[in-house]
């Protein structure tokens, strides 16, 4: 008789940990409380939906984005593998037709004997551990009041929540394409061949324009103290706030582009990439926002290309909901909160929750949660994972008690094990770190295939890794 496990949550960690559980030969209940109870920001049933952005962030192997990427391919992850059967063009970054990588990772939960997808919202964590031999809480950033309220209070009250942005998307065929331009920063070739569109600005249309966005009306009626919003994800009108031309530094960067109307680089340009694999709507890169609808519609009709733009989705902001991981987490992701011990099951947290921002990220704690699940129902030795990792490093990080003001975080050279010996160039020194953690995955994989712990259908090999120049990318 298999265990049973229990997942609260079909999202991308939720959906991953239950693909991997399933594969490993358990019994999966994976509670999702969509259609029944909805989100502001979720626009389907599907598993594993994609609300912010499509784009999974770079494929170069010498960035920490790639780094996690080789990793999650080389220990078999479901939903990579997913991504790459759905990828759509984006310069050296990874990005998805969010509709069908959701349908794909939808059907292939629902057709698996060993998972249960369960339609119904949960709002206790005694009644989810009811049965189970374990339980992964899974539930993102968004997890409902009620669920919330009852894991601050298994935590002893010691919850955090921050708000997070998300970009507009735009129309294809509303866009002016006698001022946009097809090009990829840096790119090499003809004209017309890059995976972005560009709106570039001259000097008077960006004045204009950030006055108008400084100006315009916020849905939330307050202004957010730099803690209170995640960095990585702040506002467009938040950027805009911390000087007049922060945000050509940012998002509207211009470096590395042309516009063959003048043949000269533009004071700053705006970045369209492609939602889908048809190119029938556009997601403005970096622009992340707070406005009121009518005043996106009148804003960032501003922008050169756009005056004439059908909003397919107006960008949102959200509450974020994540756990004080230094305090509420071991490196197996075990919730170690005072009221944890009566629940009657391990429980383990897994995605956003957990505190580790970003998409690929959700989807290696989803991984890292059901192997760690595994261990604990079969008495299996957990190898350590190495903090030469990107995800190890991240791990380290979030479950360290020493780390204090606990705030989101996505995979970064930042927060990994410093170099054995000194490297000042930059590209080298990433391609160092790159080549560390190539060969720390390796020895994990090969360390948790020992133990019987790798699904079957996993690579037998080192992981694909892609080479490109680093693009633009949102969130992920």
């Amino acid at each position: 008789m298999p265990e049973n496990v229990t997942i609260l949550g079909a999202g991308l960690a939720g959906s991953e940990a239950a693909l991997q559980l399933a594969d490993r030969g358990f019994r999966v209940r994976l509670v999702e409380m969509r259609p029944g109870t909805p989100t502001p920001v979720h626009a389907t049933d599907a598993c594993a939906e994609l609300v912010c952005s499509n784009s999974l962030k770079s494929t170069k192997p010498e960035s920490a984005a790639g780094m996690l990427k080789v990793e999650l391919e080389a220990l078999g992850s479901r939903l990579m593998a997913a991504a790459r059967r759905h990828a759509v063009p984006a310069g050296g970054a990874l990005a998805v037709d969010r509709a069908a990588f959701a349908r794909d990772v939808t059907e292939r939960i629902e057709s698996h004997p060993l998972i249960d997808l369960v339609r119904e919202e949960a709002t206790s964590l005694a009644d989810a551990a009811r049965g189970a031999d374990a339980l992964v809480v899974a539930t993102g950033p968004l997890t409902s009041d009620a669920l919330a309220a009852d894991l601050a209070a298994v935590a002893g009250g010691a919850r955090l929540a921050f708000y997070d942005a998300a970009a507009p998307i735009v129309m294809a065929d509303s866009l002016d394409e006698g001022l946009l331009f097809r090009q990829s920063r840096y790119e090499d070739g003809s004209e017309g061949q890059g995976d972005y569109l560009n709106a570039p600005f001259s000097r008077e249309e960006y004045d204009a324009f950030i006055g108008e966005l400084v100006a315009a009306e916020r849905a939330v009626l307050r202004d957010f103290e730099s803690r209170d919003l995640f960095q990585a994800c702040q506002p467009i009108e938040e950027i805009a706030r911390k000087g007049h031309d922060a945000p050509r530094f940012g998002p509207l960067k211009p470096v590395g582009l042309v516009d063959p109307r003048t043949g000269k680089r533009p004071w700053a340009a705006l970045q369209l990439r492609a939602e889908d694999a048809h190119g029938s709507c556009y997601n403005l890169v970096g622009f992340q926002t707070n406005l009121t609808f009518p005043e996106q519609r009148r804003v960032f009709r501003m922008i050169p290309g756009l005056e004439r733009a059908e909003f397919a989705r107006f960008g949102v902001m959200h509450r974020n909901t994540f756990l004080d991981a230094p305090r509420l987490l071991d490196e197996r992701l075990r919730l170690v909160a005072p009221g944890a011990a009566a629940l009657g099951a391990p429980v383990f947290a897994a995605g956003q929750l957990t505190g580790t921002e970003g998409y690929c990220e959700a989807v290696r704690s989803g991984l890292h949660a059901a192997v760690c699940v595994a261990v604990e129902l079969t008495g299996a030795e957990l190898p350590p994972l190495p903090r030469e990792t990107a995800f190890g490093a991240l791990l380290a990080y979030a479950s360290n008690p020493e780390t204090r003001d606990y705030q989101p975080m996505h995979v970064n050279f930042g927060i990994m094990e410093p170099l054995a010996t000194r490297v000042r160039n930059k590209r080298d020194r990433y391609a160092a770190y790159a080549a560390r953690g190539a060969e720390a995955i390796e020895g994990y994989r090969a360390s948790l295939a020992e133990r019987g712990l790798m699904p079957a259908g996993a690579p037998p090999s080192q992981a694909r890794r892609d080479d490109g120049p680093v693009e633009g990318a949102s969130h992920g």
